[in-house]
């Protein structure tokens, strides 16, 4: 680590407030309540993970934490920043800083709730992938594969075009109280991908993924509290799609 980190000209300095949590030596927070405090430059152009590879690479180097493209579209580097959902990757200091400069700031940081911590901002991820796989996400068709490729009209392209967009960030769900309290609710991601697949005109398997979701840890755990909504990076309206697939069930 480097005793000189750089500092951007302009920049206003944050606490960056971070739960940390280390499998190794479980205990090595308590005194802090869990949480690491660093203070940070940052300028208002600056995203969040800007403030945490600052970290990284300049204050704590044990600082651990998932990202990948770093442009919105891999949904690897979902945590919690100010208490909601969000991806660190499209959240702007801009966006956070008070209008007059000069007030102290505080960004709180910490891993989605729902999923076991790891390490500090990870989580397992293995749970959620599993209620993914469990509605089939992928088409089903029976009989000899067609001869020619299957066209779509823009109306039933347009019938699922708002669930196609899911990168599985799981934002959405770890935002879901059932899903806090009731590690056995399928949650809205894999709802969000069922729905993908029932209204697609093209496939065959609508019966069997709404039979899956006929389920008392199915789509009918959904309490409609718009938190997946509000929390999803892509903007899909996911309550509404969780509407959609109970709709479909009731007029089976």
């Amino acid at each position: 680590m480097t005793n000189d980190p750089p500092v951007p000209e302009g920049a206003q300095i944050v606490t960056l407030k971070i739960a940390r949590f280390d499998p190794e030596d479980p205990d090595a927070y308590d005194d802090s309540g869990g949480w690491q405090r660093f203070r940070v430059p940052c300028v208002p152009t600056d995203r969040v993970l800007d403030l945490l590879h600052y970290v990284k690479g300049y204050l704590d180097g044990s600082l651990t934490f998932r990202r990948s493209c770093g442009q919105g579209v891999c949904g690897s580097d979902a945590m919690r920043i100010n208490g909601v959902n969000r991806l660190a990757c499209k959240v702007l200091l801009g966006d956070l800083l008070p209008k007059k400069s000069g007030k102290p700031v505080t960004i709180t940081v910490e891993p989605i709730r729902g999923l076991r911590v790891e390490k500090d901002l990870v989580v397992d991820m293995e749970p959620f992938f599993d209620s993914y796989q469990a509605v089939r996400p992928y088409l089903i068709t029976t009989g000899d594969p067609p001869a020619r490729e299957q066209v779509q009209t823009p109306a039933q392209r347009a019938r699922y075009d708002d669930t196609a967009k899911c990168i599985l960030c799981a934002a959405c769900t770890t935002s879901c109280p059932i899903y806090w309290t009731d590690g056995r609710y399928v949650g809205p991601a894999a709802i969000v991908t069922a729905h993908r697949f029932i209204f697609d005109s093209r496939d065959q398997g609508a019966a069997e993924r709404l039979e899956i979701l006929n389920d008392a840890e199915g789509v009918w755990r959904c309490r409609t509290t718009f938190n997946c909504t509000d929390a999803c990076p892509r903007g899909i309206e996911v309550t509404r799609a969780i509407q959609e697939v109970k709709r479909a069930l009731l007029g089976r």
